[in-house]
């Protein structure tokens, strides 16, 4: 009964505290037993200068029928003149990441066919940005500002974080402005989601909402470990899984578009599958981890190193290997002259090649159209690694300076271009013997992704 009666006194004595606190919630204490209580604000007040929003103002092509811009038809149908392009607008973030230079860090869907880009910093300045060069494959961009009483972020090594660690995720989600939500890591080495072409992600359940990306991901000593960039999501809104470029990867990629506008991948000449339960079965593997080698192109330097079809890859420069895009990233990653070290299983034993990473087979530099018309615009062969490889035969736009003649009609990094005034081209050799010297009025048939639409450069 004593006992009771106790719990009864211990139990009114907590509800007599519990309606103190509340009533007294608007003077919570800064300290307990002497002790500060723990907070997130002043880390949070030495970084957050240094993320930035983003806002761009763009135009994209719209699809179209090529037989709209045919001369010949339009001459027999009266067609009204219809606009081949709209205007977009779209809000994201980014990170200070050199304020000396004035240079930040975002994706490169977030200014992807933009036009004007503006910054606007936390002290409430909006700042005009120049593009320094994308990486579409790794979704890397690098833009300048005027770096007039700027502030960094300082960085740290990606490589060393572990699944727990706490991160926290800063951005401008939804354009509501700057804000701040925290989590853990909760996944490395991402890759296969299918989301770039080029995957590596740090996963995180830190909320990273539309309007994060290109936003800030950093420990709790306030040093930037990873750019954020998309989320796995089948309503749109966050779910607890978002993915972020690990900044090892970020700055990598940001110092080979400062050294030349653009990232140059090497050669390797393999091609590889993943290991599934059949095929692990089949070559008498345990364990169904690793890559199967499907193809060696002839005279590559996979092939001159003793790489081989039926290969199971075990590991890239001693990193394990899960899968075939384990591979691809890995070696996506390397520049040309770099060796990359391969772990094999061949007939039941282990072996190691190394094999040095080559310019694609004719790349001298990337040749330069001699046309007024075509002023700011690189070209480049159709190589095995573009998605239309064996698909068409044309000359592919490499790179195109922003708001050069051909920017302005409309051509971008990445199109093939197949024909010139009706006239079918399968190189670049093909391609300047069209258009070099020439002072006329220019037909160019472009294939994009699943499209294709005559360009008229004048």
């Amino acid at each position: 009964m004593r006992t009771r009666t106790t719990g009864y006194l211990i139990a009114f004595i907590g509800l007599c505290l519990l309606l103190t606190t509340v009533a007294g919630r608007a003077a919570l204490p800064l300290k307990v037993d002497g002790q500060e209580l723990p907070s997130l604000a002043p880390m949070l007040e030495e970084i957050t200068p240094a993320v930035v929003n983003i806002a761009t103002e763009g135009r994209i092509q719209l699809r179209q029928n090529p037989l709209f811009n045919d001369p010949f038809f339009r001459h027999f149908f009266d067609f009204p003149d219809q606009p081949i392009e709209r205007k977009t607008q779209s809000l994201g973030s980014g990170v200070i990441v050199d304020a000396k230079r004035g240079l930040v860090l975002t994706n490169n869907h977030v200014i992807a066919n933009a036009v004007e880009i503006t910054v606007t910093l936390r002290d409430g300045r909006h700042l005009n940005a120049e593009v320094i060069g994308t990486d579409p494959e790794t979704d890397v961009a690098v833009i300048r500002i005027p770096s007039e009483d700027l502030k960094d972020i300082k960085t740290s090594d990606s490589d060393a974080l572990r699944v727990g660690d706490f991160v926290v995720a800063i951005g401008n989600p939804f354009g509501l402005g700057q804000t701040v939500t925290s989590g853990i890591v909760s996944a490395l080495g991402r890759s296969g989601l299918g989301i770039e072409g080029i995957e590596d992600f740090i996963q995180t359940d830190a909320s990273i909402n539309p309007g994060n990306s290109g936003g800030a991901l950093v420990n709790l000593r306030g040093e930037l470990v990873g750019i954020n960039t998309a989320i796995f999501s089948q309503s749109g809104g966050n779910i607890g899984i978002g993915f972020a470029i690990p900044i090892n990867l970020a700055l990598d990629i940001m110092e080979q578009l400062l050294e030349t506008g653009e990232v140059r991948r090497g050669y390797l000449g393999v091609y590889a599958q993943d290991l599934d339960a059949d095929l692990a079965e089949a070559f008498g593997l345990k364990k169904q981890t690793g890559a199967v080698i499907s193809k060696i192109i002839q005279d590559s330097p996979a092939e001159k190193a003793g790489l081989k079809p039926g290969d199971i890859v075990l590991k890239v420069d001693n990193k394990p290997v899960r899968s075939s895009s384990d591979v691809k990233n890995h070696v996506g990653l390397l520049r040309i002259g770099e060796e990359v070290k391969f772990e094999i299983l061949r007939d039941g034993r282990r072996k190691t090649i190394e094999v040095k990473i080559a310019a694609p087979d004719g790349d001298t530099g990337r040749p330069v159209a001699v046309n007024q018309r075509l002023q700011g615009m690189t070209l480049g062969e159709l190589e095995s690694n573009h998605p239309l490889y064996g698909q068409v035969e044309g000359v592919v736009i490499a790179v195109v300076e922003r708001g050069s003649p051909a920017w302005r009609s409309g051509l971008r990094a990445g199109d093939v271009i197949t024909s010139v005034n009706h006239t079918q081209v399968k190189s670049v050799k093909e391609f300047l013997d069209e258009v070099n010297g020439k002072d006329e009025t220019l037909l160019l048939r472009i294939v994009r992704g699943n499209t294709a639409a005559f360009f008229v450069i004048k």
